[in-house]
Order: C-alpha cells, then sequence, then structure tokens
C-alpha cells in the first residue's frame, strides 16, 4: 500500500482528501505545519507527499527546497488558482507535478496514480536497460544516471525524460509525445510544466565542452538531445 503524506494547514481539506484516498487504496498521514511536515517527509517513509505552498512556521517553497536538498521522494504541490509563479517556482524547485486549488479528487488520484508509476518505472521487456550516449550512461532497473562517471541527483520526471531524450538522441521529440509519455497527460496551452522539467533537466547536465546545449529546445515543435559533432 503506497503511504502519502499531505503537508496543509486545512484540516477539513486534509481530512476530506484523506478519507478519499484511503477509498482508493492509500495509506494516508497529515500535517499541518510546515516544520513538522518537513521533518516528517525527510524521515522517508512515504512514496508522495503532497505539498501546499502556504503554510504556518515554513512556506511549502522553502519545504520543497530543503527536501531536495536530501530527498528525492515524489512530490505534487498544490497551488492558488491562477497563481502561475507558484507553480513556476514549485517547478523550479524540483516538484514532480502540481494542481491548483480547488481540485477534482479524481483528478488527483490520477495525478499520484502517474507519479508513482513514473517513480517505479518497470522496465519494457523490448527496451535495454542500460543507455550510454558519449559521456552520459542511464540505468533504468537501477534508476541512476551518471554524466562523465559522476552520479546524477535527478527528480522522477527528470529521469524519465532522460530516458525518453537519449532513446532519441539525436532526433526531435515532439512535446506532444513527451508530456504523454513522462506526464501521462496531453498537453494543455497553459501548462508549463513540461517546459521547466526539461529546463531543470538541462541545467543539471550542463553544457558540452564546447558550451553547447546537450538539450535543444526546436521552436514550436519540441526537444532533441544533441549529439557532439
Amino acid at each position: 500500500m503506497d503511504k502519502i503524506l499531505i503537508i496543509d494547514d486545512d484540516e477539513d481539506l486534509c481530512e476530506l482528501v484523506g478519507e478519499y484516498l484511503e477509498v482508493e487504496g492509500f495509506e494516508v498521514d497529515s500535517v499541518h505545519d510546515g516544520a513538522e511536515g518537513l521533518s516528517r517527509a525527510l524521515a522517508s517513509q512515504h512514496d508522495l507527499i503532497i505539498l501546499d505552498v502556504m503554510l504556518p512556521s515554513k512556506n511549502g517553497f522553502d519545504v520543497l527546497r530543503d527536501l531536495r536538498s536530501e530527498s528525492s521522494t515524489p512530490v505534487l504541490m498544490l497551488t492558488a488558482r491562477g497563481e502561475d509563479m507558484e507553480r513556476i517556482v514549485g517547478l523550479e524547485i524540483g516538484a514532480d507535478d502540481y494542481m491548483p486549488k480547488p481540485f477534482n479528487p479524481r483528478e488527483l488520484v490520477a495525478r499520484i496514480r502517474a507519479i508513482l508509476r513514473r517513480s517505479e518505472s518497470p522496465l519494457r521487456p523490448e527496451s535495454p536497460d542500460k543507455l550510454v550516449v558519449e559521456d552520459l550512461e542511464v540505468s533504468k532497473s537501477g534508476r541512476s544516471a551518471k554524466l562523465d562517471g559522476k552520479k546524477l541527483s535527478l527528480t522522477a520526471i527528470e529521469f524519465e525524460l532522460l530516458v525518453a531524450l537519449l532513446e532519441n538522441a539525436g532526433k526531435v521529440i515532439e512535446k506532444e509525445n513527451l508530456s504523454l509519455q513522462v506526464l501521462e497527460r496531453e498537453l494543455s496551452p497553459f501548462d508549463r510544466s513540461l517546459d521547466m522539467h526539461v529546463s531543470n533537466l538541462r541545467k543539471k547536465l550542463g553544457n558540452r565542452d564546447d558550451g553547447e546545449n546537450r538539450i535543444k529546445t526546436i521552436r514550436s515543435v519540441g526537444y532533441i538531445y544533441t549529439l557532439s559533432g
């Protein structure tokens, strides 16, 4: 049974969401304070964290920032509807996904299950376990990536993005296909999640020795993992 930690100061919402998730087969804990929530999250006893932005003692951004320095536990952030900046900042810091309040509980469950599938990501039988592209090496079964022999710290989505890009190295992948493959949802005109995850991955990979970007944006089309030479 997957364990979910909800960090939100709205106790009524926590109770309602908790009851709904438990019916769906999840084990749920709730914390209503940012500092306490971070402590519980760092205990690494949960498979996913639902994190609100507005929290007493320590806001959601600070909780996520501190959590990401030590843990890659998937995080779904709750933001105020219409607050695009909150979503962008959350994704930049390392949130796996976000949902604006108020939300449909069924969509919340769908998002949670999609994130958990990405975290577990069983290897496809027809897909090779190890990917080696120049100085990058990825083990799918081990869910690990190394750049020039040094381990990369990637979120579940960043890892899936890297795998998709490396499997198609030198070829353009359309954003619509990447969204379906990695986020498990159709691309929305106002959803910048995919762009932010690609941006975060690009920063972690850095440029090549010649200064060229490893991941290039093909305007109005998608992305390509470039090959040297």
